[in-house]
């Protein structure tokens, strides 16, 4: 048995969890745990809320509240979100923990000893009309590497460039509003620069680590550190712990690492375990990937200064985008794990998140797509082949494992099957490629209901009783292993399979799931265990994710969606319509899904007089792609339909961008 030390990114507490936290971090560490408890592995599975810095003291500033307040609140919100996700930490705790001020403050002064933080006078930003120097995110102006407004004082979210919010182009005090001053002021400094042969190599001879981190960290390295600023003028975060240091906490990413430490070092109280144990053999970080240079330059190098072990590997997982668009928090462009969870199952959340796209790739979350993969893989692949066994196991064989006798051909290649599943799956988690083994898992139910089909048990229950039989006793074992296979991923329907089994929690074993139960073992009735999402469900989701859109707006006009300025700019594409549904309340009005080759737009188009939804199916229309979205009867619509087919038998190429003929 080895020991594995688990880390999730700690969610920062100034807002509730949405799905891109749960795709890129929370969901797949949790499958790597549940995996590897199942493989009788000792695992310390630990996280926090990350409860210090800028944006919840700014936060807090607006409400008039206490930062520790909005960080409490917010700790309460996230930790039911990841438990109602079946996210199974061992120790989940906060920062504000005087454990953890403990530990950062020790941390600080063992690299402020070893010669590894120095001071150094720095010019920072200064409002006079706040009277306090401004940390970072308190400084908001234009990123002076891609000229993009709205960047922060510390980093650019449009280039993902780490800034200086001294050298921002136009800068202004978050609070007021008014420009700053630049004045002296002493901070400071790790020596990132002395480690960056160091990080370079390791990050090299890392041949574990994922292709996006691996990149990611050398071209960084490779443009060259800097010495990094690891202190902040206010009173809100870990007090630096040097007597001549008053008013100035540490940077929130030069503490904020240990919560996983001071996490550990929590659970170890209460279980009387050493969780140095656990990092010194195996530790792997699960983050987003807008955290990979903190997690593989930074983190690594105060590590390195301390002369602790490195974390073995950094699994990053990409963005998550909704319906095609980037998700906002502030334009409440988002879906709110709670809101979910008012609706669907935590196990389908997972199933999706998890399924959608490999981990190393963006990927998006479309109401329609949710739909049909539940529907078409959960309901009537893995639920129907289910559901099919356990209800002829019952009907035909009194709920009892039948006998297997002379297994033909076909039975024992099935058998082989079953018998490979545990070594096969098991090889892919291990490497961290989640969605390929959920994906082979899928294809073992597919094959169990091939098999089912083949044999024809249905016939054969009057005809055969005994290749019936085979088949039964095959089709029961094959869902032995589904049900063990399938727990990382959907816990709660992977128990509520093993119930009809009659087997339990006991039963998890990854390295036993192929044992075959015994001839006359009891199988439980059954219901269906994937109830499919009917379409109404899913329009009201669409709706409400619209209707919800910060800037949305009734229009009756084109005048109102585009501006006389923006319309010499305008962009057509040619598009297939792939789905047409009439508005409610409108004679003229269809809802459109139009496939314009890189992506699908919803579109409402005033088409209902000329054509029945029916008939519009498949035809090529002209669509002005860039308009403003806006609600119209209550529905987004992300484009203008200009033309279609009928009027356009004049253009022959197909998906075609006509800008320049329109031009």
């Amino acid at each position: 048995m080895s020991k594995i030390f688990i880390t999730c990114a700690l969610p920062y507490a100034n807002g509730p969890t949405h799905l891109g936290h749960l795709r890129s971090t929370y969901i797949p560490a949790d499958i790597y745990a549940r995996y590897n408890r199942m493989k009788n592995e000792d695992v310390l599975f630990v996280c926090a809320t990350d409860e210090h810095g800028t944006p919840i003291a700014v936060k807090a500033e607006k409400e008039n509240k206490k930062p520790l307040e909005v960080a409490a609140n917010y700790y309460e919100i996230i930790k039911k979100d990841l438990a109602n996700c079946n996210i199974s930490f061992d120790n989940f705790s906060r920062t504000s923990d005087p454990i953890h001020y403990q530990i950062a403050q020790n941390f600080f002064l063992d690299l402020y000893d070893k010669g590894f933080i120095y001071e150094k006078e720095i010019k920072q930003p200064y409002c006079e009309e706040c009277e306090r120097f401004l940390p970072d995110r308190y400084v908001e102006g234009i990123c002076p590497e891609c000229g993009v407004e709205g960047a922060r004082g510390d980093h650019c979210e449009a280039c993902g460039r780490h800034l200086e919010a001294t050298h921002l182009l136009e800068p202004g005090c978050l609070i007021c509003h008014n420009e700053p001053l630049i004045k002296e002021s002493k901070q400071y400094f790790f020596k990132l620069t002395h480690f960056q042969e160091d990080l370079k190599k390791w990050v090299e001879n890392n041949k574990e680590m994922p292709s996006n981190v691996r990149n990611y960290a050398l071209q960084w390295i490779r443009e060259g550190l800097r010495d990094w600023i690891l202190t902040r003028d206010m009173d809100w975060g870990v007090p630096v712990p040097l007597e001549e240091a008053e008013g100035k906490i540490i940077y929130v990413w030069g503490e904020a690492f240990l919560g996983y430490i001071s996490s550990a070092w929590q659970w170890s109280q209460r279980n009387e375990k050493d969780w140095k144990d656990y990092w010194d053999q195996k530790a792997i970080h699960f983050i987003g990937k807008d955290i990979i240079y903190h997690h593989s330059i930074f983190w690594p190098a105060l590590l390195m200064a301390y002369g602790c072990e490195l974390p073995q590997n950094i699994i990053a997982g990409e963005y998550l985008s909704l319906e095609g668009h980037k998700m906002s928090t502030s334009k409440n462009w988002v879906i709110w794990t709670d809101d979910f969870l008012k609706t669907f199952d935590t196990d389908m959340l997972r199933y999706y998140l998890t399924i959608n796209a490999p981990l190393n790739r963006d990927t998006d979350f479309s109401w329609d797509d949710f739909q049909r993969r539940i529907n078409d893989e959960l309901a009537d692949v893995l639920g129907n082949f289910l559901h099919r066994t356990f209800s002829f196991t019952n009907r035909f064989f009194k709920g009892k494992l039948p006998e297997q006798y002379s297994p033909s051909r076909e039975d024992v290649e099935f058998e082989k099957m079953i018998n490979k599943a545990p070594e096969q799956i098991g090889a892919l988690l291990e490497n961290y490629k989640f969605r390929e083994a959920l994906v082979n898992l899928i294809k073992l139910a597919k094959s169990g209901n091939k098999y089912f089909n083949d044999q024809e048990p249905w016939k054969n229950v009057k005809e055969d009783l005994k290749k019936a039989g085979n088949c039964l006793f095959l089709c029961n074992q094959l869902s032995k292993v589904l049900a063990i296979l399938i727990y990382p991923y959907m816990p709660s329907k992977s128990l509520e399979i093993l119930k009809i089994l009659n087997l339990d929690e006991r039963d998890l074993s990854w390295d036993n799931a192929h044992e075959f139960l015994a001839p006359q073992h009891p199988i439980n009735k059954t219901k269906p265990l994937f109830k499919k999402i009917d379409d109404e469900i899913i329009e009201k989701e669409k709706e409400k994710l619209y209707q919800n859109l910060e800037g949305a707006v009734e229009v009756e006009n084109i005048d109102e969606l585009i501006s006389i300025d923006d319309f010499a700019k305008i962009k057509l594409k040619i598009g297939q319509v792939i789905s047409s549904k009439p508005v409610k309340d409108s004679d003229n009005l269809l809802k459109l899904i139009v496939d314009v080759k890189d992506k699908k737009l919803q579109v409402v188009a005033g088409l209902a007089k000329e054509y029945m939804p029916e008939e519009i199916l498949n035809k090529k229309v002209v669509v002005l792609v860039n308009l403003k979205p806006a609600q119209l009867f209550g529905i987004r619509s992300e484009g203008m339909v200009l033309a279609t087919s009928e009027s356009l038998s004049l253009l022959s190429a197909e998906n075609a961008d006509i800008g320049e003929i329109i031009k």
